[in-house]
């Protein structure tokens, strides 16, 4: 008698959900304001929008962007939304922030274009390895996303899960 070998994980019937192919492959830069400011104090209007003037947006075109400000100093609101209008027409998408609250944004981004009634009735398994970062907020979102709509949700690798979630049986 001959053995065969069955792959038991294909006829799972489990769907696999890969974060990763979500990744924004775009540049990540951060705008710092510090570099704006009197003295590392200060943002004098006149100067400010005399720079806003005349810097070279194009720079950032495609670039995912992150505007903050490292130095402990009083920037005015207004200052953020002028970079913001300047950056827009150019980068992939603006935040105001750290660099990981942009990636968080990325994956914001990308779920929300995902249909999660195709999950419905499924059994799906939220890949955990990955070759790029991915925020945990991406894993809670996708979740929670998920939830209404598959039959079960595990996270790891199909061959080796963690069951997190489990329709109840009406």
């Amino acid at each position: 008698m001959e053995d065969t070998i069955v792959n038991r994980v294909a006829k799972s019937g489990l769907l696999s959900l890969d974060l990763e192919d979500y990744y924004h492959a775009g540049e990540r830069v951060v705008y710092d304001l510090k570099d704006n400011l009197f003295m590392g104090l200060i943002l004098k209007e006149k100067d400010f929008r005399d720079f806003i003037k005349n810097h070279d947006w194009t720079q950032y075109t495609g670039k995912n962007v992150a505007i903050t400000c490292s130095e402990d100093a009083i920037v005015p609101t207004w200052a953020y939304m002028l970079l913001a209008i300047q950056l827009e027409p150019y980068a992939h998408i603006v935040v105001f922030g750290t660099l990981q609250d942009l990636e968080n944004k990325l994956y914001e981004e990308a779920l929300a274009k995902i249909n999660f009634e195709e999950y419905a009735g499924t059994r799906v398994v939220v890949k955990g390895c990955s070759k790029v970062a991915v925020p945990t907020s991406a894993y809670v979102e996708v979740t929670r996303r998920l939830r209404p709509y598959a039959q079960s949700i595990m996270f790891g690798e199909p061959c080796s899960t963690v069951p997190l979630y489990k329709k109840p049986k009406v």
